[in-house]
C-alpha cells in the first residue's frame, strides 16, 4: 500500500499491526500526534528547514513561528558576520550588554533570540529547523519524503497501547535506523563538494 496521505498512514498502521480498525479508531489520531511531536524533536533535515530573517529590536529578535532549533545564523553586515551559538546565561555573563555594536554570539531566551555584544539594529539571516505542522492538516515534505519514519514511529507507540511489549523494540529499532539515516543524509549533503577537514566538536 502507498503511504502518501494522513489517511493512508493510519490505514497502514492498522494493517502492519494486524488488528481491527475498531481496536484503534478512538485513539489512532492521538498516537500519530504523539509520534509527530517526537519526530519534530529528533529529525533535523532539509525537509524541516526554513529560511531565517528577523530584525533585531531593543537587543532581541523574536523567534520565528514553529521554531525548534537553529542551524546557523549571520548578521547582515558587509561581509556577513557569522553568529556563534551560546546559552543565554553565557551571553548575559560574558558580553557587553550596555553598548551597541555588531553581535558575535546568539542564544535563546524564552521566545527571543538574544545577542552578545548588545547589538545595533541589524537583520539576522540563516536557517532554522521548524515544526512543519500536523499531518492531519498539512501534507509536508518531511512526511512525503520519509513515510517510513512516521510509520515505524507510530507502530512503536501503538504497541504500547496494544500491550505487545516484545514488538516495541522491533519497531523502535526500525524508527531509530531511519531517523539516523535521515539526519545523516542532511549532514552528508552539507559537507558534499568540499574538502575533507577535521573539525573540533
Amino acid at each position: 500500500m502507498s503511504i502518501s496521505t494522513y489517511a493512508q498512514l493510519k490505514t497502514s498502521i492498522v494493517s502492519w499491526l494486524q488488528v481491527n480498525t475498531s481496536d484503534l479508531s478512538s485513539i489512532i489520531d492521538d498516537l500519530v500526534t504523539m509520534r509527530e511531536s517526537r519526530i519534530m524533536r529528533e529529525a533535523f533535515c532539509r525537509d524541516n528547514e526554513a529560511a531565517l530573517s528577523v530584525a533585531i529590536s531593543a537587543g532581541v529578535a523574536a523567534l520565528p513561528t514553529g521554531y525548534i532549533n537553529l542551524k546557523y545564523a549571520y548578521v547582515s553586515t558587509t561581509p556577513l558576520t557569522k553568529l556563534e551559538r551560546r546559552s543565554a546565561e553565557w551571553i548575559y555573563q560574558n558580553t557587553d550588554r550596555t553598548g551597541s555594536g555588531i553581535p558575535k554570539f546568539i542564544g535563546r531566551d524564552a521566545s527571543n533570540f538574544i545577542f552578545g555584544p548588545y547589538p545595533a539594529v541589524y537583520t539576522v539571516t540563516g536557517v532554522y529547523y521548524k515544526n512543519v505542522g500536523p499531518l492531519s492538516t498539512t501534507l509536508h515534505n518531511l512526511f512525503v519524503n520519509n513515510p517510513d519514519l512516521y510509520l515505524f514511529a507510530c507502530l512503536a507507540e501503538s504497541e504500547v497501547v496494544i500491550g505487545r511489549d516484545a514488538r516495541i523494540q522491533l519497531w523502535e529499532a526500525k524508527y531509530q535506523k531511519i531517523l539516523n539515516d535521515v539526519n545523516l543524509l542532511a549532514k552528508s549533503e552539507d559537507s558534499s563538494g568540499g574538502l575533507l577537514q577535521v573539525r573540533a566538536g
